[in-house]
């Protein structure tokens, strides 16, 4: 679904900010309708794209641009550390709703991610992520995200504005990288732990934790170690919760 109304590219690389000389991952340019309004602001442009016959018609169009290089592939297959090594950088994306979730799931567990991304989204997808504990729709791919970014709804994205109109609505949504990182041990092992607790949602924490923190009784020392009640449900335990917990865990 090609994004095809410029006034509101325009509207959102303002609530970007994307500055001449920054380097930014754009994934899935379909027709470069994005790209081309990146590469008039003065950014560095990496764009990944999937589909050959797409890749073909950007490499015709700015294949000479001294700004762009276009990578044909597959975004999942991210690196960041190859394409990117040792240099800050932003992704800014119309993101191709069906693997957006695999995408920034990965982006979350990256070694060298992203500082900012600013990325269209299907609207679903990006409540779950930015979802508070509490909520319905909050789960294990909320605070796999939230471990490593601040999510932030800037504003509804109505269908009228892509071609053809997808069935779902859609949201533009900033990911920031916290100022308060966990280690990647920490946070690879909370994704984790907050994977098995949702997958019995409706149970008690402490219990569906057991197998994985050393048995019951080892279990209730890592959630009293925590400060956590360990008759919670998972759903009531933020980001900062599960992490507190592996940090108890590994160093019991």
């Amino acid at each position: 679904n090609f994004l095809i109304d410029p006034n509101l590219l325009d509207a959102m690389l303002r609530q970007a900010e994307i500055k001449a000389g920054e380097e930014v991952l754009e994934v899935g340019p379909g027709t470069g309708i994005l790209t081309e309004k990146l590469l008039a602001c003065g950014a560095r442009v990496t764009a990944v794209e999937l589909d050959h016959r797409l890749a073909a018609y950007l490499r015709r169009r700015w294949g000479n641009h001294e700004n762009l290089r276009l990578i044909e592939g597959d975004a999942c297959a991210f690196a960041g550390e190859e394409w990117f090594p040792g240099r800050p950088y932003r992704c800014m994306a119309n993101l191709p709703y069906a693997c957006s979730s695999v995408f920034l799931a990965r982006l979350a567990q990256s070694r060298h991610p992203p500082r900012h991304l600013h990325v269209l989204l299907q609207r679903e997808m990006a409540e779950r992520m930015s979802a508070s504990p509490g909520a319905k729709i909050y789960g294990a791919l909320s605070i796999r995200i939230q471990l490593r970014y601040t999510v932030e709804i800037l504003r509804r994205i109505p269908r009228e504005v892509f071609f053809p109109p997808p069935e779902v609505e859609s949201s533009f949504v900033h990911f920031r990288l916290r100022a308060d990182p966990f280690p990647d041990a920490v946070r690879g092992l909370a994704a984790s732990l907050a994977g098995t607790a949702f997958s019995q949602r409706r149970k008690k924490c402490a219990k569906v934790l057991a197998g994985e923190l050393g048995g019951p009784e080892a279990c209730i020392r890592v959630f009293e170690a925590a400060g956590i009640d360990p008759d919670v449900r998972p759903e009531r335990l933020s980001p900062e919760d599960f992490a507190r917990l592996a940090a108890c865990l590994m160093h019991q």
